[in-house]
């Protein structure tokens, strides 16, 4: 990523992306939202607590809305303790970004994973992988629901781009 907006847009998609896919998880029962299927997470809640944990830590670490320690797919044992925990995330994300400049993007973040060594990553290329992180699970989940017999559809990039031309 180049510039804020260009980082913007990235998030657009995401949000794009994960609107058509929480409308296909919101046709599931309760009982197929945490189904153990397959997987790294197991099912299509913990997976989705997954993303949600790990771009609002992301977040945080860039200065960003406060997470505290990381979600746990237990704390959310519906769809609706889920997606409202998922649009406050996503508010603070689009505050955080609202802001967002370009020099802002070159700003040293400090972290470390599990008990690793501190890294130093720029902020924009954070946030980046934030996003592509998302795209990866948003993925996974597309074969958990298919599993269960849904079709998520398509949502692919250049699918967002044609629909949001010149926007």
């Amino acid at each position: 990523m180049t510039s804020a907006t260009d980082l913007r847009t990235l998030y657009n998609y995401n949000d794009w992306a994960n609107e058509k896919l929480l409308a296909v998880v919101s046709q599931l029962t309760p009982e197929e939202l945490t189904q153990p299927i397959s997987g790294s997470y197991g099912s299509v809640r913990n997976t989705l607590v997954h993303i949600l944990s790990a771009e609002w830590g992301w977040l945080d670490r860039c200065g960003g809305h406060p997470r505290g320690p990381a979600l746990q797919a237990a704390d959310y044992p519906n769809r609706t303790s889920l997606l409202t925990r998922w649009n406050e995330v996503e508010s603070h994300r689009k505050a955080f970004l609202t802001n967002l400049t370009d020099d802002d993007l070159a700003r040293p973040i400090a972290f470390t994973l599990a008990n690793g060594p501190t890294q130093t990553v720029k902020l924009g290329e954070l946030l980046h992988h934030a996003a592509i992180h998302a795209v990866h699970h948003r993925g996974q989940i597309a074969l958990l629901l298919r599993a269960l017999g849904k079709t998520p559809g398509n949502f692919d990039i250049l699918f967002y781009y044609a629909r949001h031309q010149g926007q």
